[in-house]
């Protein structure tokens, strides 16, 4: 069992691989490896994609990478193999980024990337934290999570699915904000499980062991 956490130079990687490394050894999940190599990418069991930063930028930064970006999109579209996208990586997933220009995402989940706007005008953007998750539909990466559980958080644009029962989870933060998203064989977290102690952990952990 192959785990490939895809580096496009788009994050600081050190804390996501050893968090998946670490859940990894526990639940008997195989290798964990950081890679940037489309053939490493394609034969991967389960692939994640991390992103730091603009919506536009790591678009630009995945795509330029033609063989690292073919490679994901057969390796999960074609061949089905679980994937898990962590904050832009997530949104990603998306159809459009409305962040600086409106730029295309993978189109994986219907839906836009959209600025973070509360109702309390006390809340700051970016939204920076820990906030209690809402579980909206049951999934086998909720397995030990329930509602009220912890994660954090560092974004200044949330996914706006078209779909609500793409939905998995939110937070409430002036009004929601998409925490989980999921479809199929695919899904995304706008907080970083690498971060979030115990409950993120214990949702790196039910990816590794998911057989969807």
């Amino acid at each position: 069992m192959l785990t490939a956490i895809i580096d496009y130079e788009s994050g600081n990687l050190h804390s996501a691989e050893k968090a998946f490394q670490r859940m990894a050894a526990e639940v008997g999940g195989g290798r964990v490896v950081v890679t940037d190599k489309a053939d490493l990418v394609a034969r991967a069991d389960r692939v994640v994609l991390p992103g730091d930063g603009a919506f536009p930028a790591c678009a630009a930064a995945l795509r330029g990478r033609s063989g690292l970006f073919d490679a994901l999109r057969e390796t999960v579209e074609t061949r089905g193999r679980p994937f898990l996208g962590i904050c832009v990586g997530m949104q990603l997933m998306a159809t459009w980024g409305r962040e600086y220009e409106d730029t295309p995402g993978l189109d994986w989940i219907g839906g836009e990337v959209v600025r973070i706007t509360p109702a309390d005008p006390a809340l700051k953007v970016p939204h920076m934290g820990w906030n209690d998750l809402v579980i909206d539909h049951p999934h086998p990466v909720f397995d030990g999570i329930k509602t009220g559980d912890h994660a954090y958080f560092v974004h200044s644009y949330r996914f706006h699915a078209h779909d609500p029962a793409d939905r998995l989870a939110h937070v409430d933060y002036g009004g929601d904000v998409t925490a989980v998203i999921g479809r199929a064989t695919m899904l995304g977290m706008q907080f970083h499980p690498e971060k979030s102690q115990a409950t993120g952990l214990r949702m790196i952990a039910n990816f590794l062991r998911w057989m969807p």
